[in-house]
């Protein structure tokens, strides 16, 4: 059941406050009770900095600054996986654009880790067939990269043309059995996976779709991208089904029989009806598709009006409650995209909504942020949800999650 319309005033000084000494804490070091991002090259920290500088809160400036020269000294280490979380070199580039907002000296810094995924990382052998997470994904693979290279930064056709090529290639066909993912059984987390296609944005076909469809705004919409887009919605709104409390949602892989039965509880950025909406709303709206734009407009709106902040928020971490990837954070993000970009209404009451619900709980954000300040799964991109959509900084990161 949905909340009440009325909502606490938003107070953008609590916010800026809290993002400042996140950031002062963690350019002290260790010492001064800081905790670190999830890797060293995880972007969360300097896109932070960037988007509190943008709302030009007094004295935030330095703050900011000292944050990205202390990020800036480790970029670029980590697992040294090309792609755009979990440690990756495309998370790296993510962080020095934003970044030299602040210390223009980024700047080239930035342009030859561009350079470097661009030449090396279409050649790393992957698949079209059986795939795993980091021959397709938004998270490690290469819809990520593909994103990564869009955030702050207005990039060359041939920059984008072999990540396009690639997932293109992967949609070739309506059924989408390149998807089809392998090599997954037996794993203690993934292995419902084993065989299927999966659905979300971090690891699945909507991923893919936000991508293709950044593609066809920067290049132009090229026969093989719009074909291989219209194969990813028309088989992610297939996949569809209203759950039992009216929303119009998508399991975690492609159905395989009929829906499950009970209300589908995961509704967040990763799975569900917040990004895979916003993903086919997108691609419709890219594509001049005003039927499908509709569609996915109106899949949103079920959820806008029957979210149950008691329900569909749950885990035992803060992370959880509170982050990008599965928490309050991530459906305000969506929801404020919706509001932004298609003006739907029930999207703006329900981004209210998610924004009195966040400032409420700044205690327990600033608690998170003592764990972590990543990007997804962290304070910093929760934060950074909460400046974008609430005080007008920069939506420059949002490709980082397939939005814009």
């Amino acid at each position: 059941m949905s909340q009440g319309t009325h909502h606490a005033p938003y107070t953008g000084t609590a916010v800026t406050a809290l993002a400042g000494r996140l950031l002062a804490a963690w350019a002290a070091g260790p010492g001064d009770g800081a905790a670190p991002a999830e890797h060293p090259s995880d972007p969360g920290i300097p896109v932070l900095a960037a988007l509190l500088h943008d709302v030009g809160e007094r004295g935030s400036g330095g703050t900011a600054a000292r944050a990205v020269a202390v990020w800036a000294r480790t970029a670029g280490q980590g697992p040294g996986h090309f792609g755009l979380y979990d440690g990756g070199l495309a998370g790296t580039l993510v962080g020095l654009r934003l970044g030299a907002r602040l210390h223009p000296p980024l700047h080239p810094v930035a342009d030859r880790l561009r350079d470097q995924l661009v030449r090396t990382a279409p050649t790393r052998g992957r698949r079209r067939d059986h795939v795993s997470f980091p021959d397709y994904d938004l998270i490690v693979g290469p819809s990520g990269i593909l994103l990564a290279l869009c955030a702050g930064a207005r990039p060359e056709p041939a920059e984008l043309e072999p990540f396009a090529d690639h997932l293109a290639g992967l949609c070739d066909a309506d059924d989408l059995p390149r998807l089809r993912t392998a090599g997954y059984a037996g794993h203690p987390h993934l292995d419902w996976l084993d065989g299927r296609i999966n659905t979300g944005m971090g690891h699945g076909t909507a991923g893919v779709v936000a991508a293709l469809t950044a593609a066809v705004r920067h290049l132009g919409p090229r026969p093989d991208l719009t074909r291989a887009l219209r194969h990813a919605t028309r088989w992610l709104m297939r996949q569809s089904y209203d759950d039992a409390r009216s929303i119009r949602t998508w399991d975690g892989a492609g159905l395989e029989g009929p829906p499950p039965t009970e209300p589908r509880a995961r509704q967040a950025w990763c799975y569900g009806t917040p990004g895979v909406s916003w993903a086919l709303w997108d691609a419709a709206d890219a594509l001049g598709d005003r039927e499908a734009a509709a569609w996915a407009a109106g899949a949103f709106t079920t959820l806008a009006e029957h979210y149950d902040e008691s329900f569909h928020l749950f885990g035992d971490r803060p992370a959880d409650l509170l982050a990008l990837c599965h928490g309050a954070a991530g459906v305000l993000a969506v929801a404020d995209a919706f509001d932004h970009h298609a003006r739907l209404p029930a999207a703006a009451e329900l981004k209210a909504r998610l924004l009195g619900h966040l400032l409420t709980r700044l205690s327990e954000l600033h608690g998170l942020g003592q764990e972590t300040r990543g990007l997804l799964g962290g304070a910093a991109g929760a934060l950074c949800a909460l400046l974008t959509a609430a005080q007008g900084a920069s939506r420059t990161w949002l490709p980082c999650l397939g939005l814009r």
